[in-house]
């Protein structure tokens, strides 16, 4: 049987002794580079070479990991942090050849002049050092892990304990370690202090592949999360803090929260009598005792943990007749030196819980941002002014960074996870004044430019105004007309949000500005964001221009070929003053003939871009945008911060509140019934389903069948209608046309009626499956009856159970019929971003900063970008940083 050096495996791959293998002949150049990419291979060569050469290391030392000094302490001043590595270094003919990482000889290599084309002696000595380094740690854990562990306890022999050591220790804290130990290849600086800043001009700014240990696939899962620079890193707080800086003995464990660290000293899976149902346990150890931890249905942690590893655990502990049992806690395994010492930045502390990204764990995010911090130079660039800083008590930015991530001793977890500690407001108040200023630079660089247009108000004007209007304004339609109209005779386009309740009255006040423009000579585009509410608006507004010599359009994408050219012919002539359209608008070959206004009805359905396109038709023209949502004034600040707002918040005379209810399905007879004792009286009904044909993903009622199970059930006898956005448009128009002339009694829909619908007739709506559809959306289905002078009601059936979000929404709306109360309650349930929808239609993507939570901070950031729009300069660091961040950090275009 042939020997271990003769194996004819060994001998095909090139490794055997004598002439046929790599140590018998001299390697090519390509092998060897070959050779230099096997990390693995190299160290265990440089580990042999040392096993001769080195003497032990300081026992006294050891290195701190990854973190700064201000969380880990340095080295003590003036020791060598390896131990042997002056002595090492001083002789380079006593390394190995594969330490230089040149294939010829130790000593030809050495002594080769850098004109011959390769590495001068300087920079081989480092990487001779860095892999030195690594072997001697390397070594020196595998007879930690020998001598805590014993070399027959996992293994069969002392060689597999230490392979298997070195693999653990290779995997477990290369990643941390290796990055940190980087300050040495320079002997001369031992100080993390003393490191260069990562960039000359922003060390914030610099790429996170710079790094150490996030590599092309960190960088790459870091970048899925929007990650790109150090900056995005430490602008990213953590999910939640917990204190870990109070490990308690197992043996003191009492039920509640608790923390404690120990060796896992068994893991297995346990099955139970329910099918498909596991529970994995594990059971961990200290000096005083034991403890277990159960996972349920978690199969895949048989492959995490495994006996003998030192793990952290941390949550909730109940009692059980085994003793102390931790239920799911969280977990992490850390190192023993770091315990030992106290030094490490995942335990013994307040420690940050970050949110997981693919394959980085918390923990390595944590040793991530500790190294962020750590090459931080001691002055960064702080957008706030110190005196701003200084009025509100607020920390610097450097300063606020390092508390936030690693909080130092004696914080307030409890303030932490309220994110109220003074770190943590002050980088929340930056990134909001940041976004003021920003809206304030975007809102200066439309109000400084002159439009070429001018509006005069005359008596004429006022006259044709008059023709228009059917009946009296309320004081606050008459207070945002006059708004409006000012800012028509400014010299500067008008921006203004106009907003105000349901059926308050706001397209009245929006086509009397329209008629000022379009005495002038101005053209005047009314966008709707349906074909049905465009419909409406063409109807309504061409009968109230009848009198008036000016002519509307309609301009729609379903019409036909000869009613659009027709239209588009009339657009581009200027014979058509006001255009009532959708999206078609926006197409290329709608062209103004002098396009003065832009109206956008219920504009939060349109997103920035659309927006500033349909403003590009004309030559700066003024722009006025409504919704029928209200909007909370934090989100004004925010959204619409660089408009002028108008708010109308009473409703017409005559109007009475919608009585609303909400009941479960089993009383649907009896809401059926109240319909047929209303259509009785003469009145008219919506019944609104949430689908439109029946569906096997969802078990809900929809629209078609709907409709023909109440023709056939509670409604038979009543003329009924079925409208939905499936429908052509004559088919749409057909029936809304039927229903407004009260040639239909029940109009059974969907969410196509949600807006611009008016049937002042129509008193009560059923509202099918209303735990589905948004608090907003309710309110406004809510909007289409109550617009006569009789009594309106509004029965919300819902199926149980019900989330805790949907009774939370029902309940508002039984509560009140007030749209701004509503629009308050719907941002504290849904948050900001899910009530505009998309981050096109105009919110900012806000990286710390929560409008739920930090309204108060929000209004304050607006008075502070006020006072110091008006006191920096242009090109002040806040100002500057404000305008990158613009289109950069919140993702924002022109808006209005």
């Amino acid at each position: 049987m042939p020997g271990r050096r003769d194996h004819p495996r060994r001998r095909r791959a090139g490794l055997a002794g004598g002439p046929g293998g790599a140590r018998g002949r001299r390697q090519s150049p390509r092998t060897a580079r070959h050779r230099r990419c096997r990390p693995h291979a190299a160290e265990a060569r440089v580990d042999r070479a040392l096993r001769r050469h080195s003497p032990p290391r300081d026992p006294e030392y050891r290195h701190r990991g990854s973190g700064s000094e201000r969380l880990h302490g340095a080295p003590p001043a003036g020791r060598d942090p390896t131990g042997h590595l002056d002595a090492h270094l001083a002789d380079p003919r006593r390394q190995p050849a594969e330490c230089h990482g040149h294939p010829r000889s130790r000593r030809d290599e050495c002594r080769t002049p850098p004109e011959r084309g390769l590495r001068s002696p300087a920079p081989a000595h480092r990487h001779a050092a860095r892999q030195c380094q690594r072997a001697a740690r390397d070594r020196e854990r595998d007879r930690a892990l020998r001598a805590r562990d014993g070399p027959a306890r996992r293994h069969p022999t002392a060689a597999g304990a230490r392979v298997a050591a070195r693999g653990a220790v290779r995997r477990q804290h290369r990643r941390s370690l290796r990055p940190a130990l980087e300050h040495s290849r320079d002997s001369c600086r031992t100080r993390t202090g003393d490191r260069p800043a990562v960039t000359p001009d922003d060390p914030l700014q610099a790429p996170l592949g710079d790094l150490p240990g996030v590599g092309p696939s960190r960088a790459a899962a870091l970048a899925s999360a929007g990650l790109h620079t150090v900056e995005d890193l430490l602008l990213r707080f953590p999910l939640r803090y917990e204190d870990r800086g109070h490990i308690v003995a197992i043996a003191s464990l009492r039920p509640g929260v608790a923390t404690v660290s120990g060796e896992v000293l068994e893991a297995e899976v346990r099955p139970t009598r329910r099918p498909r149902f596991t529970v994995f346990e594990v059971t961990v150890g200290d000096a005083s005792g034991t403890a277990r931890a159960v996972f349920f249905n978690q199969r895949f942690l048989a492959q995490v943990f495994r006996p003998g590893q030192q793990v952290v655990l941390h949550g909730k502990v109940e009692w059980t007749s085994l003793g102390a049992q931790f239920q799911s806690p969280q977990y992490e395994f850390v190192d023993v030196t770091a315990l030992s010492d106290g030094d490490s930045v995942h335990t013994g502390r307040i420690v940050p819980v970050y949110e997981r990204i693919g394959p980085l764990t918390p923990k390595l995010q944590r040793d991530l941002v500790a190294r962020a911090l750590d090459r931080l130079p001691e002055s960064i660039t702080d957008p706030l002014p110190q005196e701003a800083r200084r009025a509100r008590g607020l920390p610097s930015r450097r300063e606020a960074l390092l508390d936030t991530h690693f909080p130092p001793e004696g914080t307030s977890v409890e303030l932490l996870n309220a994110f109220r500690t003074p770190a943590q407001i002050r980088l929340i108040l930056e990134e909001f004044v940041l976004f003021q200023l920003a809206l304030a630079e975007q809102r200066a660089r439309v109000v400084t430019r002159a439009k070429p247009h001018r509006v005069e108000v005359s008596e004429a004007t006022r006259a044709l105004a008059r023709r228009v209007l059917p009946f009296t304004l309320t004081p606050g339609q008459k207070e945002a007309l006059r708004d409006i109209v000012t800012d028509l005779q400014r010299p500067t386009p008008m921006n203004r949000l106009l907003q105000g309740d349901v059926g308050a009255g706001k397209t009245i006040v929006a086509l009397l500005a329209a008629v000022v423009a379009m005495a002038n000579g101005l053209q005047v585009v009314l966008m709707a964001p349906t074909e049905l509410l465009a419909e409406q608006h063409a109807r309504t507004v061409a009968a109230r221009l009848a009198d008036t010599p000016f002519r509307s359009v309609l301009l729609t994408g379903s019409q036909r070929s000869v009613a659009r050219r027709d239209a588009l012919a009339c657009i581009a002539s200027g014979e058509a003053q006001l255009v009532i359209g959708t999206h078609a608008v926006l197409e290329d070959p709608a062209i103004f003939n002098r396009l003065g206004l832009v109206i956008i009805d219920e504009q939060h359905r349109f997103g920035v871009g659309q927006r500033a396109r349909l403003r590009s038709k004309g030559a700066l023209p003024d722009v006025l945008v409504m919704t029928a949502t209200p909007i909370p004034r934090t989100l004004t600040l925010t959204a619409y911060g660089d408009l002028d707002v108008s708010v109308i918040r009473d409703l017409p005379p005559g109007r009475q509140p919608v009585l609303t209810t909400a009941r479960p399905e089993v009383r649907r007879e009896e809401a059926y019934a109240f319909v047929r004792e209303q259509v009785a009286e003469g009145r008219q009904a919506y019944v609104v389903l949430p689908i439109i044909e029946d569906s096997d993903k969802i078990d809900v009622r929809a629209a078609v069948s709907m409709e023909a199970d109440l023709r056939a059930g509670p409604l038979a006898g009543l003329r009924l209608g079925l409208l939905h956005g499936k429908l052509k448009a004559t088919e749409k128009q057909a029936v809304m046309q039927a229903f407004v002339a009260h040639a239909l009694d029940v109009l059974v829909t969907t969410t196509v009626i949600e807006v611009g619908v008016d049937v002042p007739n129509a008193s009560v709506m059923i509202v099918e499956h209303a735990e589905r559809f948004g608090l907003a959306q309710l309110h406004q289905l809510r909007g289409r009856v109550g617009r006569g002078a009789e009594q309106s009601y509004a029965i919300l059936l819902f199926e149980r159970p019900l989330s805790e979000d949907a009774r939370e929404r029902l309940k508002a709306m039984t509560d009140t019929t007030d749209g701004f109360v509503i629009a308050e309650r719907d941002l504290a349930i849904r948050g900001p971003g899910d009530m505009f929808g998309t981050r096109q239609a105009g919110m900012p993507t806000l990286r710390i900063g929560d409008l739920r939570r930090d309204q108060d901070l929000m209004t304050e950031a607006h008075a502070m970008a006020r006072v110091l729009m008006a006191h920096l300069p242009p090109d002040a660091v806040s100002r500057r940083l404000a305008r990158q961040a613009w289109a950069g950090r919140f993702n924002l275009a022109q808006v209005g």
